[in-house]
């Protein structure tokens, strides 16, 4: 597999700066998650690595070898898209194959069925090889392009946002399935997607990419407890992020605190705090949720019984667990 290198990479289109500057590094074997919002510059950053687009600034290596010029057949990426991108008049197995039998890289027809069948095993579409594309569900569509890409053994895999229009089942299967995938064949992955979820559970180190510019880079565990800016720390978690007003913790935030943001799950209930009325309680989903002031708040807590919309909640915010942003969103 291969390491990847960007350094101040940029990328305009007219007016737009779709990728500004971009400095990232992805180890050899790595599973690196850029997730944002759409148009922060995802899919042009993968364009940019697999050679389908040319950097305007900056430059690309991989294996510490500068690839910037490179065309794309040079740097053995295997792209995976977000539509499937079949052939539909052609089987499982052809689909498979088609890769392997291309004039760059054609391969014995013994060697083929090979690497098919081991590709196709480890998918579990074994059973599917002789059918059309056309005659296979969403997510078994999906499989066979990912397996596509697999069987070329490229140096990198580039994903873009593979998974987002399967049912949400399906979606977490395979994302189970493609970090298994990764970790068996060690293989180099730059995955792309809004979707928090996935990038928490697939990636080791995640990318906030939003308007073409790295927020912050790290473990999910990192990204989650220690965001740099507001932007990052409302990118994560589900529910959202609470922000609050600065004047509710007087004494407490440090000088220039424009807004208080605090994890759900470290909202506390206690007689000491501030009363919010509740709008809905689910013992199910561990979640109340209350206002005060026209400013909602959510908290993941246990409760042996549901608190009644309506009634009071006493909230209490403990200081240690409280994130302090200035008027910019900047982390104080």
């Amino acid at each position: 597999m291969a390491s990847i290198e960007l350094a101040g990479v940029g990328k305009r289109f007219g007016h737009v700066h779709a990728v500004d500057g971009l400095s990232l590094q992805v180890a050899d074997g790595e599973f690196l998650v850029l997730l944002g919002p759409s148009g922060a510059g995802k899919t042009t950053t993968l364009r940019l690595i697999a050679g389908l687009e040319k950097p305007d600034s900056g430059r690309l290596r991989m294996n510490g070898e500068d690839v910037t010029d490179l065309l794309p057949a040079g740097r053995d990426c295997a792209f995976v898209f977000q539509q499937y991108s079949l052939y539909p008049h052609l089987t499982v197995f052809d689909n498979l194959a088609f890769p392997l039998r291309s004039p760059l890289r054609r391969m014995p027809e013994a060697e083929i069925r090979l690497r098919v069948g081991e590709v196709a095993e480890l998918l579990h579409i074994e059973s599917k090889l002789a059918r059309k594309a056309t005659a296979l569900s969403g997510g078994e569509m999906q499989r066979v392009a990912i397996g596509r890409a697999l069987v070329r053994r490229p140096q990198v895999f580039l994903m873009d946002e593979p998974l987002s229009s399967l049912d949400a089942k399906l979606r977490e299967e395979l994302r189970v399935e493609l970090r298994r995938l990764q970790q068996r064949l060690g293989a180099t992955v730059v995955y792309v997607t809004h979707d928090h979820v996935e990038a928490t559970t697939m990636a080791d180190r995640i990318g906030i990419l939003d308007g073409g510019r790295l927020q912050q880079i790290g473990t999910p565990a990192e990204v989650y407890t220690d965001p740099r800016s507001l932007p990052v720390a409302q990118r994560l978690g589900s529910p959202a992020i609470n922000l609050l007003p600065a004047q509710w913790f007087a004494g407490h935030a440090p000088a220039g605190t424009a807004t208080v943001a605090i994890r759900p799950e470290d909202v506390a209930l206690g007689p000491d705090g501030a009363g919010f009325e509740v709008i809905e309680c689910s013992l199910v989903k561990h979640q109340l949720v209350a206002e005060r002031d026209g400013i909602e708040v959510q908290a993941r807590l246990l409760l042996d019984d549901p608190l009644s919309p309506g009634s009071l909640a006493h909230f209490h915010f403990p200081p240690e667990r409280c994130l302090y942003f200035d008027a910019t969103g900047q982390r104080l």
